[in-house]
């Protein structure tokens, strides 16, 4: 089932959500700029990831590769420390993305975090680009409805996201589950400009991490 969020604004952007990975495709939908595909983790991918985080607290590797090489790269970025069906999972993400968007190559950046990589809300001077949390807290985001775009960056006056008058109301915060994968529709895609998805890292809480994945379009 595919459910949709949708935007009451002159410029309409709406937020489509779905169980099947068909529903990332509708990131190529005009007024569409998060798709979400509400993936479950396995019990056997949980235990892999918390086998990876044990040997590896402090990882952080970014590689550009194609669809047919990016379990060969991953599997010598990570000296073997990854188990198989974590490699798989990032694998078939990265299949997935560059089947969508045509592309012969995706950069791929693999990182645990102990605090927020980004944590103002903002948007990617990118087409799109993938996002999945494997483990901690997910990704934050706003629908467009919901954000007066003149207070993001300098715009804030340096006071927080939450008093600086770019949120409608602290409660128009929506947030990815971990597990979830989505499709951002950043600033560069056609037509898009001051239209890309508002978001921010979440904070991560003291003695807690994130593995997160991103893939993006390759320069």
């Amino acid at each position: 089932m595919i459910e949709a969020l949708t935007d009451v604004t002159e410029k309409k952007r709406r937020a489509v959500v779905g169980e099947s990975p068909t529903v990332l495709s509708e990131i190529y939908q005009e007024d569409v700029n998060i798709s979400v595909w509400e993936r479950k983790q396995s019990p056997e991918l949980q235990k892999a990831i918390s086998d990876f985080l044990r040997l590896n607290p402090a990882f952080e590797k970014s590689i550009t590769v194609s669809a047919e090489e990016v379990r060969a790269e991953l599997q010598k970025v990570t000296d073997g420390t990854a188990p198989d069906i974590l490699i798989d999972s990032i694998a078939e993400l990265v299949d997935m993305f560059c089947f969508l968007f045509e592309l012969k190559r995706a950069g791929v950046r693999l990182a645990t975090l102990d605090r927020a990589m980004c944590p103002r809300f903002h948007v990617d001077r990118v087409p799109s680009r993938l996002v999945t949390t494997y483990k901690g807290i997910a990704t934050q985001w706003l629908l467009n409805k919901d954000v007066d775009r003149s207070k993001l960056g300098q715009g804030s006056n340096g006071l927080p996201d939450e008093e600086s008058g770019l949120l409608s109301s602290n409660r128009s915060i929506n947030q990815l589950r971990c597990g979830d994968v989505a499709l951002l529709k950043g600033e560069s895609w056609y037509n898009n400009e001051n239209m890309g998805l508002v978001h921010r890292s979440p904070p991560v809480p003291d003695g807690e991490c994130r593995l997160l994945l991103t893939v993006d379009f390759s320069d």
